[in-house]
């Protein structure tokens, strides 16, 4: 069993920055891919960043260039480093794994808000 817990969170005024934490207990093998999703009041979870074992990465276009997702040397912890925010990004963030290609892991989601 994996347990994911997000840290990080919190308020911050536009062009600020923030860095997510994502703890995983558990073994890491077999894992296949990393990612951070974020679903703002009135909106579907959305895909942030992504990060394969392969070390591939993906981004969604509102984000490219302001963040980088990244995982520790044991790869047990990933990171979302965040800057130049915008309110737009204000939203609750969500780290996620994915195993053996089919097991689904989501941790419980930290808040963060864009001050304009």
């Amino acid at each position: 069993q994996v347990h994911l817990v997000e840290s990080g969170g919190g308020l911050v005024q536009a062009g600020g920055s923030l860095r997510l934490a994502c703890a995983a207990s558990g073994s890491v093998a077999g894992r296949s891919a990393v990612a951070w999703y974020r679903q703002a009041p009135g909106k579907q979870r959305e895909l942030v960043a992504r990060l394969t074992s392969s070390g591939t990465t993906n981004y969604a276009d509102s984000v490219k260039g302001r963040f980088t997702i990244s995982t520790n040397v044991a790869m047990n912890t990933m990171h979302l480093q965040m800057n130049s925010l915008k309110p737009e990004d204000t939203a609750v963030y969500y780290c996620y794994s994915l195993y053996f290609g089919e097991r689904h892991y989501w941790g419980q989601g930290t808040q963060v808000t864009v001050s304009s």
